[in-house]
């Protein structure tokens, strides 16, 4: 059988040029997608610069189907899904992401680290726990940690927390030398919660030790010991909270007017008291003041309130001094009484610095905001 060569002539130039259309059609299909990627792109920009969060998700989500290879297209409605609340399919982006092996490692890591915001956010706190730890030794090991930090204090969990605190300051992010004092203070006082007083001891002896200048400690290991009968010891943890002028003083002024009453050294607990009151004028420290004094006349302890009240504009003490004289209360009316009790009432309070969350007892971490130490030793009153 015959070649023929003239099909052959004729048929190379029909599949070269049906070939050379396929090319033409694919690069202008390509041209298209490509328009689309970025048209539905900046249409999601626009929306979500006029806050308008569900048609910029609608966008960004035409623009990862136009483009799936885009990794910022899928950051960007992984925090957008984050932000409306929608954690779940947050995750999924992120995860999409993590799966993904063309990934660079700087975006792995960043995909990583917004999977554990995700976690965070949805209160998937052991989740988040263990994507944290997938951080460590990349860039965001301190962000991590200090994400580990918050994580360890909300569930309590102190002895994790002293661990990352110590590997914050080793790695020179900040001090934590109070927060560690206050995490040594939260297990005391657990321990003393179950009844082991000996532990509770224990821990707030190390940590005092640790942290001499805490006051926190002092003033719990003070009360421990009161409540032991421990008196003399109780007058030798405080004096130097009160010889220093700490603010927080006041805080233990309870504590030492029953050691002293109980160990006979009402002088020596007055002395401090009286110089703590001049420096800060203090209505708390005050009030310790007249129980350590000699039961003497009752003019004297008015006395002593109409002294602070020509110093110091409290109603707190016009209160005081009104329930001991009870000349005046008879000639006061009830309702005169009432409004005072009420009046007085948010006065008495203490406040947080941070939030302004107020609350009859003193904390040492803020219900509020979760600050430390952001609550000051004084009333509102005298703030």
């Amino acid at each position: 059988m015959e070649l023929d060569w003239g099909w052959i002539l004729v048929a190379l130039p029909v599949a070269f040029g049906l070939g050379w259309l396929a090319s033409r059609l694919d690069l202008r299909q390509m041209r298209i997608n490509n328009l689309q990627a970025p048209r539905a792109y900046f249409k999601g920009l626009n929306y979500l610069l006029n806050e308008q969060q569900d048609q910029a998700i609608d966008a960004f989500i035409e623009a990862v189907q136009n483009d799936p290879d885009t990794s910022e297209l899928h950051f960007a409605l992984g925090n957008l899904f984050r932000r409306r609340g929608e954690y779940d399919r947050a995750v999924r982006v992120h995860e999409h992401l993590l799966s993904r092996g063309d990934l660079s490692q700087a975006d792995r890591q960043r995909a990583q680290h917004a999977l554990a915001l995700d976690f965070l956010k949805a209160g998937l706190l052991d989740r988040a726990e263990e994507a944290l730890r997938k951080l460590e030794g990349t860039s965001y090991a301190g962000q991590a940690r200090l994400a580990r930090l918050a994580i360890y204090e909300r569930s309590r969990e102190w002895p994790q927390a002293t661990e990352v605190a110590q590997l914050l300051e080793a790695s020179g992010e900040a001090q934590f030398d109070v927060r560690r004092a206050h995490y040594g203070c939260e297990q005391a006082r657990e321990a003393i919660a179950q009844g082991d007083q000996t532990t509770g001891l224990r821990i707030l002896q190390e940590t005092l030790a640790r942290y001499p200048q805490a006051s926190r400690p002092r003033i719990l290991l003070a009360q421990l010991l009161e409540s032991r009968g421990d008196h003399e010891q109780v007058l030798d943890v405080l004096e130097p909270l009160f010889k220093e002028g700490q603010g927080a003083a006041a805080l233990a002024a309870p504590a030492l007017v029953k050691a002293a009453i109980g160990c006979q050294q009402q002088p020596r607990a007055l002395a401090w008291l009286q110089s703590l009151y001049a420096q800060e004028g203090n209505l708390d420290i005050l009030q310790a003041m007249l129980e350590l004094k000699p039961q003497g006349a009752l003019n004297d302890t008015l006395a002593s309130y109409e002294q602070h009240l020509t110093q110091h504009s409290s109603l707190l003490a016009a209160k005081r001094w009104l329930e001991l004289d009870t000349h005046s209360q008879a000639h006061v009316p009830a309702p005169v009484h009432k409004a005072l009790e009420q009046a007085t009432r948010p006065l008495s309070r203490y406040r947080c610095a941070a939030c302004g969350f107020e609350a009859h007892s003193y904390f040492w971490h803020c219900p509020g905001c979760q600050g430390w130490d952001t609550y000051p030793p004084r009333r509102v009153e005298e703030l």
